[in-house]
């Protein structure tokens, strides 16, 4: 229940829905007063969720810094979370905006800075198919030249929680020794480190896939862009997520 109100609850936190509903109820409206009070509000949320030095500023406090690996340091494993394909119509996955997660951990495998890659992340849809993200995944990184014996998949997660429990599993039952190095979006670090310390797991962030929140200030960042609430609605989702986390967690005590 928790999982399918999370995928059909998320849209209603989504800026651009704020601004559909004030709009709707200002054409409803009768009062004007209050259809003054909707059109303020409705042209408030899109200047301030459009405002690009507002989603930096965001960005740069929520976010971890870049990690580094120390030349000669090394890890038994990498831990990369799903997120970074998607299906197309005949079932068959492709690289998403958040590739950098792969991109990094073959790295980190290629560089030596880890000796085995764990993609978690099974299917997160709503709706039921086979694809698995995981297992295509798996086939990607045999054709980048890391060895299957260099390759561990946890392809039944649907979620963040998921990722960390199950997760936790394949790396116990593959005796493979903490720490961990932790892959993900850096939007997608907060929530991701708290599911894992949930799990108990040692686990080192390696944060990518920066969004916003680390280039130089620019002039036009104070100018409405479109683009930039759909950032917003990430980042949004990320801290609803992280604070659903801590409540459920809290009543299951």
């Amino acid at each position: 229940m928790f999982f399918v109100l999370s995928k059909l609850l998320v849209y209603l936190i989504f800026p651009f829905t704020w601004v559909i509903i004030l709009f709707a109820w200002y054409f409803l409206c009768k009062s004007p007063k209050r259809k003054r009070r909707l059109l303020i509000a409705a042209v408030a949320i899109l200047f301030l969720f459009s405002n690009a030095w507002l989603l930096n500023l965001f960005a740069g406090i929520w976010e971890p810094e870049p990690k580094t690996i120390p030349a000669g340091k090394k890890y038994s494993c990498a831990i990369v979370l799903g997120g970074f394909v998607a299906a197309d119509r005949n079932d068959s996955g492709y690289f998403t905006l958040a590739s950098d997660r792969f991109i990094q951990g073959v790295k980190l495998y290629q560089t030596g800075a880890v000796d085995h890659i764990l993609v978690s992340g099974g299917n997160g849809s709503l709706m039921k198919h086979a694809f698995r993200e995981s297992k295509w995944a798996e086939t990607q990184l045999l054709a980048m030249g890391v060895p299957q014996s260099g390759i561990l998949i946890e392809n039944d997660s649907r979620n963040t929680l998921e990722n960390a429990a199950f997760s936790k599993r394949v790396l116990d039952s593959a005796g493979l020794k903490p720490p961990y190095v932790l892959v993900t979006s850096a939007f997608h670090m907060p929530r991701s480190l708290w599911c894992y310390k949930q799990e108990g797991m040692n686990v080192i962030p390696y944060p990518c896939n920066y969004f916003a929140g680390r280039g130089k200030f620019n002039i036009t960042d104070l100018f409405p862009q479109a683009h930039v609430m759909d950032l917003w609605f990430v980042y949004i989702k990320e801290l609803v997520g992280y604070c659903a986390y801590e409540v459920k967690a809290k009543f299951k005590r």
